[in-house]
This record gives structure tokens, C-alpha cells and sequence, in this order.
């Protein structure tokens, strides 16, 4: 049998904005299960998302949501190379779904991206994905008490040192442990072991949605707000059958654009910072300030808190707001551009951007990577074009893709977003479309399943809500794309000097709140 018809005959379709009934998932064995999910990604597809759902009894349901991508699989090599939202790449979602008990055979060794999903699974279920290659704990859960030491890499010989780096770190950040294994100044290996401050959110889910679950939803990773927000909301009113208006859609991802601007503007501020380019790096902060003040005169909250609600948005844009806050934005971009001239034309920046961190296309694919710094290595994906909203369909946001893979490239790639959101905010907020604010939360339909696609500014964000009789959340999923991109960290250290080790990691930039959850 072949990929394609395999993936024909045991992939459940369904569609985003859309429940699925539990009972139309009719579980197949677990070769099956395993070889769709193979092929799916041999394909150019995508794993989004891998979960459980367990069971009283000996056997339980493991979930596999899939991106399923029409036609050949299509490179992304050319640095100049545009495609448009609703252009060339169609997908669509899928889900397959097997019984498994205590243990069931790894699937990493066949689907690398599956890596951290099972390492999951087993850290919160018990149920053992035996053969995994490194099946370590990907968070520290209540459970772990800290006894039984966690396995780490290490590396032998006389002339090799051990670097360990937190969880405490200099700075008002989160807690992450970074340990390196050198050879003078070379790295040889980076491990990373994060979960230091599990809020126990998933479990907190079951039974809602309540009134406290959108704003715990805004603070999933508290620069990703309105990402997760709503991610969070297609979820309820998907699995409600409720469709927001054209004009709540388009606020939204107006507030979306805003978030990505801000942060990707704080990140290059930041790369200029750390390799002591000061021009830009002052200049960004101001320009950054600027672009979380026009969410603040959209909702009050310069992180977005308030604007996406379940039905619809918050608050409006009455045509004298909308016009302020377009002639703002368009006023941002000529010192925008002028402050990152300066960097790209500067040849002591270039010399600590270029060939620093480098991942090359072929890890970043098989590793799943999402967001920036999948472009960055050449990897074509993006939600906004692959699973559009309506606006996103009507006002198609350009990408560009970079095949380097190293700072210079995620630094490109952020620079290159800006302007794209410059533009869409400016398209947008010239012609709000009509509709209404906000629809009344709806009533979940029973024992269903519903998914959430987000591009959030590092990437796709993936929430997933299986409901119960009761019409009340029996699991809840989040995968943050910081789940997918830290062990680039990982890879990106690889042969690097240790003192490449903060230009990476801003380079980056990922949640240790949103992997953590």
C-alpha cells in the first residue's frame, strides 16, 4: 500500500473552526497508526501535535493531529524566494488514532519530531515508548521530588570541562538549567533541562472552561497573549459552532501583528546589544515601546490582555482609533528601517552574525522547527498561510526564507516580519470590515475534539480540547513552539565557542513559561 493511500484510508480529516466526534475516530493498529504518521511527514507534513488520553481500563488512546500537505514536497532553499498566504501549499488536518497500554513501540526512531512528544507522554502518563533513544524528562512535574537524579549527557577525556549555566540566572528571567560540554573554548554539546517552574496548567483545564481560563490562557507565555488567546478561543468556539464576524477576526489579528512587531523589534535591539552595536539597540527600544503603546490605545494592555475573548474581541476600533493607530504604524517604519540599515551594513555585526549558531534545513525539518527559526533554516511553514483565517486569506502576509540557518538569518527574518506586519496593520486598519464585537460563549458539544492554529511571533502555536459527556474539557493540550525549537538551542551550540552561547540564545529567544506550562 502505498503513502498516500494508507494516509487516504486511516487519517480521520477534519477541519479548523470545526469539532470532531470522539466516536468517528475509530482506532487502527499501531504499525498503522505509526507508518501514517511516517508518511505524513516524508510528505511535508507535520506533526502538531501528540497526546493521550488515558484510560481506567488496561488501554488508552493516543492522538496524533497531523498537517497534511497536498502534492510534492517543496524545498525552501532560495533566499529571495516570497510565497503568499493562500498561495502555492494547501494543507489540511488530519487526525489518527491507535490504542496503546503501558508501554508501545517508540515512534522517534521512524518520526524524529516525535522526540519530546514522547518523552512527554511517558514524564506524565507512565506509558513507555519503548526504544526512544534518550528518554529523559522534558519538564520536572510535581512527581519528580528530585530524589532520582536526571540522566545527563557526558563527555570523557582529560582535556574536556563541564560548563553549567543556572537554573538561577543574572537577570529578572526564568529558570533554565544550561549544561556544556568544552574542549578549551569549544563546545562540543549543550544539554538544556527546563521545568523548573511547572504551573500545573494542563491538569487546571479539566473541567472548564471557566471564567479564570482566558486569562490563564493569556499567560500560558506572557509575551504570547494574543497568540494563545487565540489559539484558546478557536478551540471553544469550534467545539460550539460558533464563527466570530469578519471585523472580530480582523482586530484580532491586528492585535497579532502588533505582538509580533513588538517583539521581534526587542529581539534585533537585543542582537545589537549583544555584540555592542548600540545605535540600533537604543533606537529598537524606543521603536518597541511605541508599537506596545498602539496595543494599549486598542485595549488597554500593552501585552493584549483583554482583546480576545471567546466570541469575538474585547474592545473596538472606531474608525478615528483605527486611522491614529495606522498613521502611527506607518510612521515606525522609516526609523525602523534606518535603525536596522545601520546594523546589516555593519561589518563588526556581520562578523559575529554570519556562520554563528548555524542549523542546517535538513535538522530543522526532521526536528520539526516552527516559526522565524524555521524559515531562518530554510524549513517552509507558516500558519498564517497554512491554515489562514479569513483575513489572512483576504490580506495574504509575504515570507521570506533563508537557507544559512545561523544569528545573521533569524536576525533577517525577524527584520523581514516587521515590514510584512507594517504592511498588514496598514491594509487592515484602512477597511475594518463590518460585524459584530462579540457572540456569547457558546456551550461546548459533547465528547468532541477541536484544534487551534496560531502563528504566533516564534511560531505555530497548537492548542487541542477534547470535551465529555458533561460538555466540560476532559484533556486540553498546548504545544508552544519553544516545545519544538529549543533543542535548536542544542543544535545551534554544536562546534560554537561558548561565548556564541548568549548571541544564540537571543537569536532564539524562547519561553521557558510557554514549554514549561
Amino acid at each position: 500500500m502505498t503513502g498516500a493511500s494508507l494516509l487516504k484510508r486511516v487519517v480521520q480529516p477534519m477541519r479548523l473552526g470545526h469539532s470532531l466526534p470522539l466516536d468517528s475516530l475509530e482506532p487502527i493498529a499501531f504499525e498503522s497508526f505509526a507508518s501514517a504518521v511516517d508518511h505524513a511527514l516524508q510528505a511535508g507534513g507535520r506533526l502538531l501535535s501528540l497526546f493521550l488520553r488515558p484510560s481506567v481500563r488496561d488501554e488508552h488512546d493516543l492522538h496524533a493531529i497531523l498537517a497534511l500537505r497536498a502534492g510534492a514536497e517543496q524545498d525552501a532553499h532560495d533566499s529571495s524566494r516570497t510565497t503568499l498566504s493562500g498561495g502555492e501549499h494547501v494543507f489540511t488536518l488530519g487526525v489518527v488514532s491507535t490504542k496503546v497500554g503501558a508501554s508501545f513501540p517508540s515512534l522517534t526512531p521512524r518520526v524524529l519530531a516525535a522526540h519530546l512528544f514522547e518523552r512527554e507522554l511517558y514524564e506524565r502518563h507512565g506509558v513507555v515508548p519503548e526504544g526512544h533513544p534518550w528518554l529523559r524528562p522534558v519538564r520536572k512535574w510535581p512527581s519528580n521530588d528530585g530524589a532520582t537524579p536526571w540522566p545527563m549527557y557526558a563527555l570523557g577525556g582529560k582535556e574536556v570541562h563541564e560548563v553549567r549555566v543556572g537554573p538561577v540566572h543574572a537577570g529578572v528571567i526564568e529558570p533554565g538549567h544550561f549544561r556544556f560540554q568544552c574542549h578549551g573554548e569549544r563546545v562540543f554539546r549543550l544539554e538544556i533541562a527546563l521545568g523548573y517552574q511547572h504551573r500545573g496548567l494542563l491538569p487546571a483545564m479539566i473541567g472548564g472552561p471557566r471564567k479564570r481560563t482566558i486569562h490563564r490562557m493569556e499567560t500560558v507565555a506572557g509575551d504570547t497573549s494574543v497568540g494563545h488567546a487565540w489559539a484558546y478561543a478557536q478551540v471553544v468556539e469550534a467545539l460550539g459552532g460558533v464563527r466570530v464576524s469578519p471585523r472580530a477576526e480582523a482586530l484580532r489579528a491586528c492585535a497579532l501583528e502588533l505582538e509580533r512587531m513588538a517583539n521581534h523589534m526587542g529581539d534585533l535591539g537585543a542582537l545589537a546589544g549583544d555584540v555592542g552595536f548600540l545605535p540600533t539597540a537604543s533606537a529598537l527600544v524606543g521603536l518597541r515601546g511605541d508599537v506596545l503603546n498602539l496595543s494599549a490605545a486598542l485595549c488597554g494592555s500593552r501585552l493584549g490582555h483583554g482583546l480576545v475573548r471567546v466570541g469575538g474581541v474585547g474592545f473596538d476600533a472606531h474608525p478615528a482609533l483605527a486611522q491614529s493607530m495606522r498613521e502611527t504604524s506607518c510612521a515606525l517604519r522609516a526609523p525602523a528601517q534606518r535603525a536596522n540599515t545601520l546594523l546589516w551594513a555593519s561589518p563588526s555585526a556581520m562578523g559575529r552574525f554570519e556562520g554563528t549558531g548555524s542549523v542546517s534545513h535538513e535538522v530543522a525539518r526532521q526536528l520539526g522547527f516552527v516559526g522565524p527559526v524555521a524559515r531562518a533554516s530554510g524549513v517552509d511553514v507558516d500558519a498564517r498561510r497554512d491554515f489562514p483565517t479569513e483575513t489572512y486569506r483576504t490580506h495574504p502576509v509575504g515570507l521570506w526564507f533563508k537557507h544559512q540557518g545561523d544569528v545573521y538569518a533569524r536576525g533577517r527574518m525577524r527584520w523581514r516580519e516587521v515590514e510584512a506586519s507594517l504592511s498588514f496593520l496598514d491594509e487592515v486598519l484602512a477597511q475594518l470590515p463590518e460585524g459584530e464585537l462579540r457572540l456569547a460563549e457558546p456551550e461546548l458539544a459533547p465528547d468532541s475534539l477541536a484544534v487551534g492554529i496560531v502563528e504566533g511571533w516564534r511560531g505555530e502555536i497548537v492548542h487541542v480540547g477534547v470535551s465529555d459527556s458533561n460538555r466540560t474539557f476532559a484533556s486540553y493540550e498546548i504545544v508552544d513552539p519553544s516545545f519544538h525549537n529549543w533543542m535548536g538551542m542544542e543544535m545551534a551550540l554544536r562546534g560554537m565557542e561558548i561565548s556564541d552561547f548568549p548571541l544564540c540564545n537571543k537569536s532564539f529567544n524562547l519561553s521557558y513559561a510557554g514549554h514549561d506550562l
